[in-house]
């Protein structure tokens, strides 16, 4: 049976007529099995635009041989998680980068060996209360495990309390991995006690954003049809941190299909302020984080589902350059944009984890080898660029990397460019992903993804290629502009950099003036592709200027 959009994508094809008459003719063949003339003299009747005896005799033949050639494709069966296109997304190197491919990375090594081991010469002091246990820092645990002061079942059980008590509230928790963290935590402890330290994860709990697949339990992607759909395949960011010794207690909450804060069990909450949303798409994993209930989660980010949580929730966040991180076993958005990053309670942490989870997996194409030395070597701040856009009210962040040394240079981000447009490429990709749903109208749940994959269902494959090379010319744009300095400071980038695969972090910026309980404002800085290693220095030195402890939301719900 014909479609509006096979009528629609046949008639651009050829080129005949206007889109009014494509438009015109789609209503009339839908639904039909056959396109006859009549149905093409309506459609010219209705656009106003002619066409000649062969034109139309050309148009009846095309539509109609197209009809079973569509169908064989519909029926070809394809994996959302594991078949991508052929066309691969590939960011430009930056100048320091362009002649050559960086070295391979340090995640083909043993884990022991890549995980720094600055817990080992802490002397954390174990806190009086499970509160303030509870909102150490991944490294202050890690130390607190390594001088036998906590047990990692101790931890882990603590966290799966706190998330019992506090997820009604916070909705932040899709489902609990109990019995598995019980079992990592107990190997975790029986490992150590007989000498083995795989490095500062090591027994530390943490959750997943719930489009990370797990074995044994529900990747839901936050909507009900996969509510109790369990895929056998474990992605290997999860592998990774199982290797590393890290403790899974929970997957965590995503709007539906990666988009906002709302899914099938409600809208995930703001631990400061439970009257508002905790933004998303990561949004389990940052309120969980900043309310002390994980020792860290991964996120990930298609288009601020990293950044914009992460700042609303007042947690650190990293979303790495594209390509630095492999998401084989995660839900696709968008094969040409989605990475997957690290949300925690420090800068540090952040490190840690980006550590381990970096680097090929040998499955997703995307990912290329790229060094990132942690932790950092005594850096020269003279020599560091921060870029800033010119604001009417000073910078504070600007300000204390004034006082490090550095130098601030005014920029202006490319302009001119149909960022707006541009995002289709995400409606269009994702579209693909979701498009046997979408056909089986199992739509339930998905907000406003569903009129966003049928508007996507007409947009042209030119239209999409033109995107693309749009998209291309602003990567281009923006590779020159960093060229000039070494990373940008609160600029407004996030649409920019998520097209052009750069970096960036957040983290908050609490006012040493202001009450403890009060959420702090946040920063973002935006680093070089495959810069992470400065990006996160200028970050932590930006972070040890300001006042300790961090504040905390206060959970009183």
């Amino acid at each position: 049976m014909i479609t509006r959009r096979q009528v629609l994508k046949s008639v651009s094809a050829l080129g005949i007529g206007s889109a009014v008459f494509g438009r015109a003719l789609a209503q009339q063949a839908a639904g039909q099995t056959t396109i006859t003339r009549e149905m093409i003299e309506a459609a010219k009747w209705i656009s106003g635009i002619e066409l000649t005896d062969d034109e139309e005799e050309s148009l009846v033949k095309e539509l109609n041989s197209l009809q079973s050639q569509l169908e064989s494709l519909h029926k070809f069966n394809l994996d959302p998680m594991n078949d991508a296109p052929a066309v691969l997304m590939q960011p430009l190197f930056d100048s320091r980068l362009r002649t050559s491919l960086p070295e391979p990375s340090n995640a083909a090594k043993p884990v022991e060996s890549i995980v720094s081991s600055k817990s080992s010469e802490d002397h954390t002091q174990r806190p009086a209360n499970d509160d303030d246990l509870a909102f150490l820092t991944v490294t202050q645990l890690a130390s607190l495990i390594q001088q036998k002061k906590l047990s990692s079942v101790e931890l882990t059980k603590l966290y799966l309390s706190r998330l019992r008590k506090f997820n009604p509230t916070l909705l932040c928790v899709v489902n609990l991995t109990e019995q598995l963290a019980l079992q990592q935590a107990e190997q975790a402890d029986a490992e150590m006690a007989s000498g083995r330290y795989r490095g500062v994860l090591h027994g530390i709990p943490w959750g997943a954003k719930d489009l990370i697949s797990v074995p044994g339990y529900p990747t839901t992607w936050g909507i009900p049809v996969f509510k109790d759909r369990i895929i056998d395949q474990t992605a290997t960011v999860a592998a990774r941190l199982q290797e590393a010794g890290a403790v899974l207690v929970a997957k965590l909450s995503l709007g539906a299909i990666a988009m906002g804060d709302k899914w099938f069990g409600g809208m995930t909450r703001n631990p400061w302020n439970i009257e508002q949303g905790s933004s998303g798409s990561s949004a389990g994993s940052c309120s969980a984080s900043s309310a002390g209930l994980i020792g860290f989660a991964l996120g990930s980010e298609t288009l601020g589902s990293i950044l914009s949580p992460s700042n609303r929730c007042a947690s650190h966040g990293l979303r790495p350059t594209f390509g630095r991180v492999s998401r084989t076993g995660c839900m696709p958005l968008s094969w040409t944009m989605d990475k997957i990053g690290p949300i925690a309670r420090c800068v540090e942490d952040l490190a840690v984890v980006f550590q381990v989870i970096q680097g090929p997996d040998g499955l997703d194409p995307t990912v290329v080898p790229a060094p990132f030395d942690w932790p950092p070597k005594p850096m020269d701040f003279s020599k560091i660029r921060i870029g800033i856009v010119k604001k009417e009210r000073p910078d504070r962040a600007a300000e204390l990397f004034s006082k490090l040394g550095c130098q601030i240079r005014e920029i202006q981000l490319p302009s001119g460019y149909p960022l707006q447009a541009l995002t289709k490429i995400i409606d269009i990709e994702a579209a693909s992903v979701f498009d046997t749903l979408l056909r089986e109208r199992e739509t339930e749940g998905w907000n406003s993804w569903t009129k966003s994959f049928q508007a996507a269902q007409f947009i042209t494959a030119i239209d999409y290629i033109r995107m693309q090379r749009v998209r291309r010319k602003l990567m281009v744009d923006f590779s020159q502009l960093m060229d000039d300095v070494d990373v940008l400071l609160n600029t407004g980038d996030l649409v920019h950099t998520n097209f052009t695969g750069h970096p960036s972090v957040t983290l908050p910026l609490p006012d040493s003036d202001s009450d403890t309980d009060q959420k702090p404002a946040s920063v973002v800085l935006t680093g070089q592709l495959w810069g992470e290693a400065l990006l996160l220095t200028l970050a932590k030195a930006l972070e040890d200027q300001m006042p300790q402890p961090f504040p905390r939301p206060k959970l009183a719900f």
